[in-house]
């Protein structure tokens, strides 16, 4: 059966799996009759410039599936570009939908996270008012885990294995010396602090892990680190703090903002964070009188693809799959949303989701789930995440290293 045209697109910060969301919806759609599946080129910002490209000129074959599956990073390019209210720009919207006719586009695919989800909203509604036979869904990621009515998003379980592997490594290299130190690790994280929560996936048998975790949901108080910090000392020499990047004084600024000489926001308004560790490190060593170390993981958490979770990738590819089946059968306006069945073992389903109840809104921390003073996290916190960082696919390595599928330029 000969199907419609599709478009798909990548947005937000790319994550280690996003791309086997993309060959979900590419190989899904080829096997299900549509004739051709384009992909914009950075985003819808890309689109419209009608920059795009027809995905079977890159994918030829099951070997360049397996190589993108293991690729990072945005293989079709991404964005940061803020779709404005239809109201206020309709001449835009009828421009993305004069691109999209013209290409006989009837499926219409965005894999991100909230600002993404809103894109889709807003194609979807407009669509809607003008009476449009295109389905648009979206298709979720991030590795901040804080899209809401979905159990986790793809791209976390990848992220939240690196951050636990990485902590493991710095305890272990910080405790090999009979010093006294502080080593404070900052882990990316807005609003939410899901994936600085994951460091305490490092305890182990052979592991104690960070000895503090501070999540953007607790309010960050200076005098109080100190003395929690203080006290930490009194049991280890060596002391590890998970911190997040975007923790929050009482005031509502973030406590990196105090190392910014300026305040730089990107396109939906955020301020651009990081440096919270560095800043940390030499408030400890000045109020402290401590050896202080900042370590800021940055985006090796959600570009190293040497170290996914099996589990995340191919449910990065369920999910991307599963919205272009949902679209075939009719759905138009929803995102595909994973549902946990049990822990023990551990299942998932999908389902579909109504975009509205999930763009522009933010799952953070269970408050049940910060224990210890706002200092750490519970035993139910790892039931739910351990499952997410099970099993390994390794990279296809040439000349030592891992081969990736690009775009040339």
């Amino acid at each position: 059966m000969i199907r419609g045209n599709v478009m798909v697109g990548q947005s937000g910060g790319p994550t280690s799996v996003i791309n086997a969301s993309l060959v979900g919806v590419f190989k899904t759609a080829k096997d299900e009759g549509c004739k051709t599946v384009y992909g914009m080129r950075n985003g819808i910002e890309g689109l419209l410039e009608e920059r795009y490209i027809d995905i079977s000129d890159y994918i030829k074959n099951d070997l360049d599936i397996e190589l993108l599956k293991r690729t990072p990073s945005s293989f079709l390019g991404t964005c940061r570009y803020k779709l404005p209210a239809a109201a206020k720009a309709p001449e835009l919207y009828g421009r993305i939908f004069e691109i999209l006719k013209k290409l006989d586009v009837e499926y219409f695919f965005y894999i991100g996270g909230n600002d993404s989800m809103d894109t889709i909203m807003q194609l979807s509604e407009f669509g809607r008012s003008i009476g449009s036979d295109i389905r648009f869904m979206g298709v979720p990621k991030t590795i901040d885990n804080d899209l809401d009515k979905t159990d986790h998003t793809p791209g976390y379980g990848s992220a939240s294995k690196y951050i636990a592997t990485a902590m493991k490594e710095i305890i272990r290299d910080a405790k090999t010396y009979p010093n006294d130190s502080v080593t404070v690790v900052e882990v990316m994280g807005r609003n939410a602090g899901w994936l600085t929560a994951s460091s305490s996936l490092s305890r182990s048998e052979d592991c104690m892990g960070p000895d503090l975790i501070y999540l953007p949901e607790v309010t960050f108080d200076h005098n109080k680190f100190v003395e929690q910090i203080r006290e930490a000392k009194r049991r280890e020499k060596a002391v590890i703090v998970a911190v997040s990047e975007g923790i929050k004084t009482r005031d509502g600024k973030y406590v990196c903002e105090a190392n910014k000489k300026s305040n730089i926001t990107d396109a939906f308004g955020h301020k651009l964070l990081g440096g919270t560790a560095l800043y940390l490190s030499d408030f400890l060593t000045d109020n402290l009188g401590v050896k202080s170390r900042g370590i800021v993981l940055s985006t090796l958490q959600r570009c190293a693809s040497h170290l996914v979770s099996r589990r995340d990738i191919t449910e990065a590819f369920m999910a991307g799959a599963d919205a272009v089946r949902a679209a075939l059968a009719g759905e138009s306006g929803k995102m595909i949303v994973f549902k946990r069945i049990s822990n023990a073992p551990y299942s998932i389903v999908t389902d579909i989701m109504d975009i509205r109840e999930v763009a522009n809104k933010e799952k953070c921390v269970p408050k049940e789930w910060i224990v210890n003073d706002g200092t750490y996290v519970s035993e139910e916190f790892d039931v739910y995440a351990r499952p997410l960082i099970i099993g390994e696919l390794s990279p296809f390595m040439v000349d030592g290293l891992p081969r990736h599928l690009f775009i040339d330029k």
